[in-house]
């Protein structure tokens, strides 16, 4: 009876809901965590006790409500957000992605974005019922301006995700590309949302153009920041822009937790400044050490990652896991990445594991 009862009760959820997989995250217990992009810093001890003294001190009785206020403009602040301007929080990124569908789901609009990228570009759009439509990288993962261009004109996406830098090829793509496509964008009536997950590792951001235009929103997160577990992200545009996005925002999205953390972390930047160049440091001299590495090409990165091609990712990834080393096959998320895996920058000790292990993985 109850086998029947669930089977019934499955059939209310949407056939397309059925037929996805869920976003997948890897066991890491006992392993070397190389596979998310976190930053391998945890919070010095003193931080930590001064964190906790705080979080202990919060009013958790209460909904959160001035001191997200608070947070909003250090994050305005700390992001050099320009005149005439606001952000809204999400619980990271993720959150804000997929208000962002919802807010712009009218009957045929649709999602674009360059593949291979992140997956939740499409899978938000799914979810909310729009079409998306991936256009291919060029075989070097830089933008295919004339295939971009050709899907701009034809498909008039509400939506367009240019990640800066991208997710999995790590690189930053041309910035005159980057306008026109914009430019075209904007004609069509559409929003561009450059998507800076991984700024504070890149050596440029699109913070200083973006008063250009009033239809482009810069998208960033505190998880490559170093809050991963924090769950924070932030989207600035043009206040009138916002004010509308921010309407389908579920009140008290942002915890008090969070939202403490958050400000935590933003009176102690120099903190997390002096990881992101440590992180960029080893970043180089993994680069330069994977290049030595027969039968191992390298790409460069923007990013606290690196995607590296293999001669076979599926039995390198499985070596490496069994060595105590846990990196993303990314091979099978799209034929651009044939045989290529996706590895986090990490501490100096890991990154020396980690090449040992893919040295006698290959």
């Amino acid at each position: 009876m109850m086998t029947e009862n669930s089977d019934l009760a499955t059939s209310r959820i949407r056939q397309d809901v059925q037929s996805m997989h869920a976003y997948a995250v890897q066991d890491a217990n006992g392993m070397i965590k190389l596979d998310a992009m976190e930053n391998p810093y945890r919070l010095p001890l003193d931080l930590q006790a001064k964190l906790g003294q705080r979080l202990g001190a919060l009013a958790l009785n209460r909904y959160p409500a001035g001191s997200i206020d608070v947070l909003r403009q250090a994050l305005a602040g700390y992001a050099d957000m320009p005149e005439g301007f606001d952000l809204m929080l999400g619980n990271g990124s993720d959150e804000l992605i997929s208000l962002l569908a919802m807010a712009c789901d009218l009957p045929g609009a649709c999602v674009m974005a360059p593949v291979p990228g992140f997956v939740m570009y499409a899978m938000s759009a799914q979810l909310q019922g729009l079409a998306f439509h991936g256009v291919p990288l060029s075989a070097d993962f830089e933008l295919d301006e004339v295939a971009m261009l050709a899907a701009v004109a034809k498909h008039r996406p509400a939506i367009t995700y240019l990640a800066y830098p991208n997710n999995p090829t790590a690189n930053l793509w041309d910035d005159a590309v980057i306008e026109r496509i914009i430019l075209a964008v904007g004609e069509q009536g559409g929003l561009v949302v450059l998507d800076e997950a991984y700024q504070p590792f890149a050596s440029r951001s699109y913070i200083d153009r973006l008063a250009r235009h009033s239809h482009v929103l810069l998208l960033r997160t505190l998880s490559k920041f170093g809050l991963a577990g924090v769950r924070l992200g932030y989207l600035m545009g043009p206040k009138a822009l916002i004010a509308e996005i921010d309407k389908v925002r579920p009140p008290y999205n942002i915890s008090v937790l969070n939202c403490e953390c958050a400000l935590f972390a933003l009176e102690q930047k120099e903190v997390f400044a002096a990881q992101a160049r440590a992180l960029c440091a080893q970043r180089a001299l993994l680069i330069e050490a994977l290049s030595t590495v027969p039968g191992v090409t390298a790409f460069k990165s923007e990013a606290n990652m690196i995607l590296l091609r293999v001669r076979d990712a599926q039995r390198t990834f499985d070596g490496m896991k069994l060595r105590g080393i846990l990196v993303k096959n990314v091979s099978r998320m799209h034929p651009l990445l044939h045989n290529c895996l996706r590895l986090t920058v990490g501490t100096a000790d890991e990154n020396a594991q980690m090449l040992a292990a893919l040295k006698e993985s290959l």
